[in-house]
Order: structure tokens, then sequence, then C-alpha cells
């Protein structure tokens, strides 16, 4: 049976413009970027041309995600600012094709300003330039802020400095093995978020990949999370399927309302881009 959908949504800073061939054409501020996206399999709503009129930047894969970005207006910005509400996120050309934002995680975003208050412990794992964070921390939770990469916690220290936010607590760890020590600490928290790769690298280099890692996650995070409080997952593995996130929900959530569903955004010219799956438990 194929995941129900949901749909999250572009905002004034962001627009995910069109998508096909291989490719996507988003908005970003006042800038527009060419990216390839192995989603897009179907054809551009706009011809490709149009779309190298309208861009600013195209990133070239050279080989494994990693390749340079090919200028294609003169004096185009490397690194510039955008907002969502009061919060500013600074973004930047990187060799990942990455510019320092997952625009998808809007409708996440929203879920914890509906559903977490003031002074509630919200953890967030593979934290990433730390968007989430902003937006916890903007409410006045005890923010919990983790990453196994020190350049990024680094970029989401500037995140947190221009939106004036301050006091997140920063943990430079392995998500596992930081949330086994918060259980035998006996720490619970009210929220936790995971965005994890699907493959990575451990805060001392040693590498992992989600499916052989997601049942060991889900079972920690379950013995950590309040018994009213919510977690927010999202995978983008195609080894870890809707089918085995609802096994593995069963097992360590069967108590507790949650929802797997796969995660999508419509583009300005009518194209649907698939985003992964959505977990949920509140």
């Amino acid at each position: 049976m194929s995941a129900a959908k949901h749909f999250t949504e572009p905002w004034d800073d962001f627009e995910l413009i069109d998508a096909g061939g291989g490719k996507k054409l988003e908005r970003w501020g006042e800038i527009i970027t060419i990216r390839p996206e192995m989603q897009a399999y179907f054809h551009s709503g706009i011809p490709f041309d149009q779309w190298k009129k309208m861009a600013h930047w195209e990133f070239i894969e050279k080989k494994a995600n990693k390749g340079v970005w090919k200028p294609l207006k003169k004096d185009s910005p490397t690194t510039w600012d955008v907002k969502y509400k009061r919060l500013t996120f600074k973004l930047e050309l990187t060799n990942n094709k990455h510019l320092g934002l997952f625009p998808e995680q809007k409708t996440n975003w929203e879920f914890i300003e509906d559903h977490l208050s003031s002074d509630e412990k919200f953890l967030n794992l593979f934290a990433y330039t730390g968007a989430s964070s902003c937006v916890a921390r903007h409410l006045g939770s005890d923010t919990y802020h983790l990453d196994s990469v020190k350049p990024i916690i680094s970029w989401a220290k500037q995140n947190m400095e221009k939106s004036r936010i301050m006091n997140v607590r920063w943990v430079h760890e392995d998500a596992l093995k930081f949330v086994n020590r918060e259980q035998k600490r006996g720490n619970t928290y009210k929220a936790i978020q995971m965005d994890p790769p699907a493959w990575g690298l451990g805060a001392k280099g040693e590498k992992w990949k989600l499916e052989d890692k997601i049942d060991e996650l889900l079972a920690a995070t379950s013995a950590i999370l309040d018994k009213d409080g919510f977690l927010i997952l999202n995978t983008y593995s195609p080894s870890v399927d809707h089918e085995t996130l609802n096994e593995l929900m069963s097992i360590y959530f069967h108590n507790r309302n949650y929802s797997v569903k796969s995660l999508h955004m419509k583009t300005t010219s009518g194209k649907h881009l698939y985003f992964g799956e959505l977990v949920r438990v509140q």
C-alpha cells in the first residue's frame, strides 16, 4: 500500500519554481539555483533554456554528489541570507550541491511552533545548520543542538547570531551515543527531531549507514521521549522505506499516535516533488 502524501509549502523567501529532467529550479530570496534532483524523473514544466535565463547558479555534478557551481549571471553572490518569519539563515554554495537549508523542513518548523512551549526540552539530532533549533529556541524552549560535524555546528551558530538567539546547548557528538547516555542519566525530552542522512560520519570519523542504525535510533529515542512528547523523523534512504518505518514504529511506539507519510512539495509550474518519508509521533 502506498504512503499517504503530506505536502510542505514554500514561503516568501523560498520557491520551488520547477523540476524535471533530473534537476530542480529553486528561488532563495532573490537568488535562483539549478541543482541535480534524482526524484525529478519527469519532464519539466518550463523548458531548460528558460531555466538558464532565470538562474544565477547551476551545480554541475562531477562525482558522487560532489561538483562545482557554474555562474549563469555575472557577479552573483556565493553566500547570502534568507528569512523565515523573524529568523535569518545564511546560505552558501558548497561542493556537495547543498546550500545550508532544507526548505522542505518548513512543515516541521510549523509543527514545532504549534506543539512546543516555552521551557520545554527540545533535542535536535543530526541538526545540520540549525533551522529547527532556531525555531525551538525562539519559542523559549531548552534547546539541545547535536551534530557530529564541527564546521556545520559553526554554521548553525552563525544562524543563531543572525537570528539574535542565545543559549542553545551545543553538542558535538554521535547521535546514538548521546541518546544512549541520556537514557542512562534518566534525561527525557518533550520533543525530539531527527533528520539523518542516508549515510554519514560520526564525531570521530566513523562511517555508518541509516539502514544499519534506524532500528537502534528509534529504540533509543523512544526511551527518552516524554510520554506526552512528540517526535519528528525524516528519512531519505531508499533502503528505509514506508513499510520498514511502519513496522519499526509499531514496535517502539505501539502505544502512541504516529503517522508515516511521504513528503512532497508542489512546484510553481504544477509538478510534485518527493522529499523522502516523514514520521511523526504525538
